[in-house]
């Protein structure tokens, strides 16, 4: 009941052999099991969960709680292990948790893309122009490329031009973002692994490596890769070798790469988080990408591609933009750069009244800050449009919000929007 009244669509089953049954033909992104079933014994059933959908997580409730299986069933690669009795608050927070578990778990799949649709840079400045062009030079050949500059500039809109207007544009374009994975889930999604590498790796699987043959692979958030990742993706790059996790043979891929950091990678070497020699191998050819600060005269440019964008996804015809609306845009000093941008656009579309933006529903101020005044005067009203908007769904109304899936659970509760 908790979980339909938050929006999810939720299978029951009163037994194992009819959970696995259902794994079958629907797909499950969270299993709640508990831990004794009149078939089977929940710890143990997680690796056959996982067997059937190895994207999903399970969480296992239990009102026989004891260390020995909560620690036994993590090893066999549940997701949390709960007590029952004060579940009822903890289970939604929790869920939502294991849903952005999910999201990484389906990474490979996501970044594995065709080159069939077209990617644009956008914008006329003198500093976006110069980037452009040296994307343009290098895309012909062979060569690594690094980009440089800070987050939410459009590092991986560079990756794909560059890879669409390679000799290797027909092959797959596969990005992992080097930051949002473990160490030893970053070396499997890039390398693969085989059956049983570790506790969890219930089947053979492909890395992002492998899926690159022939097209690109770009890394994003080079410099976060743990130092033992670095050899490993250096000997790869100079002889086109890697052994997947759990596997003694060695395999090839001929791919192209590249790779994209916030960071001041010389800075890293020093500090001894960079290996000296796979910069060198990544820096053969550097682009560095402007901060939207330093191309103002693009937002205007980019702002209209946003709301196109917007409106598309929002099923409305025509949006007038008042001239106000785009002088603001130009006001801020966007730290976020491109991304924070679009969030800002996203946000007062979905303020916006009738068909018209106008720089009233811009949320920002000179500063790029917040307008806090604004914001406390209409913060009711605002969290109940971003909440339609996404149609009940918290935790993209949170991210959209720009706050964390508790705070809105506490301005919920605060307003009396339960």
């Amino acid at each position: 009941m908790i979980l339909r009244q938050e929006g999810f669509e939720v299978l029951e089953a009163s037994s194992a052999r009819s959970a696995l049954q259902m794994l079958e033909v629907h797909d499950v992104d969270v299993v709640l099991s508990d831990v004794r079933l009149p078939d089977g014994f929940g710890v143990d059933l997680v690796t056959q969960y996982k067997a059937k959908k190895p994207h999903c997580e399970v969480i296992l409730m239990t009102a026989y709680g004891n260390i020995p299986d909560g620690v036994q069933a993590m090893k066999n690669g549940a997701y949390d292990y709960i007590v029952k009795g004060d579940d009822n608050d903890k289970i939604i927070p929790l869920v939502y948790r294991a849903l952005e578990k999910v999201k990484a778990n389906r990474k490979d799949q996501n970044n594995i893309q065709k080159s069939s649709g077209t990617v644009e840079i956008i914008g006329n400045s003198p500093a976006i122009q110069s980037a452009k062009r040296l994307a343009e030079k290098v895309a012909v050949t062979d060569a690594t490329v690094l980009l440089t500059g800070e987050t939410g500039t459009g590092k991986e809109v560079f990756a794909h031009v560059i890879h669409q207007k390679s000799p290797r544009s027909k092959g797959n374009f596969v990005a992992l973002n080097c930051s949002a994975f473990s160490k030893d889930l970053l070396e499997s999604e890039l390398f693969g692994h085989k059956k049983g590498a570790f506790t969890g790796a219930v089947s053979d699987k492909k890395g992002l490596v492998e899926e690159a043959a022939n097209g690109t692979l770009f890394l994003d958030e080079i410099g976060e890769m743990p130092l033992e990742l670095q050899a490993k993706l250096l000997r790869l790059l100079e002889n086109g070798e890697y052994i997947k996790m759990g596997e003694t043979k060695t395999s090839h891929s001929n791919f192209r790469l590249i790779a994209a950091t916030n960071r001041d990678l010389k800075q890293e070497i020093s500090r001894g988080n960079f290996r000296e020699d796979l910069y060198f191998r990544l820096n053969i050819f550097e682009i560095h990408l402007p901060p939207l600060r330093d191309r103002l005269e693009d937002v205007p440019l980019l702002a209209k591609d946003f709301i196109l964008k917007f409106s598309a996804a929002m099923h409305l015809n025509t949006v007038q933009v008042e001239d106000n609306y785009l002088e603001k845009l130009k006001t801020s000093d966007w730290k976020g750069n491109i991304r924070e941008l679009k969030n800002a656009i996203e946000r007062s579309m979905i303020l916006m009244e009738g068909s018209t933006l106008s720089a009233e529903q811009l949320m920002i101020e000179a500063t790029g800050q917040p307008n806090s005044l604004a914001i406390s005067a209409v913060e009711k009203q605002h969290i109940i449009k971003v909440l339609n908007y996404t149609k009940g769904n918290k935790s993209e109304a949170a991210r959209l919000l720009g706050i964390g899936i508790a705070t809105l659970y506490r301005k919920l509760e605060e307003y009396g929007l339960k």
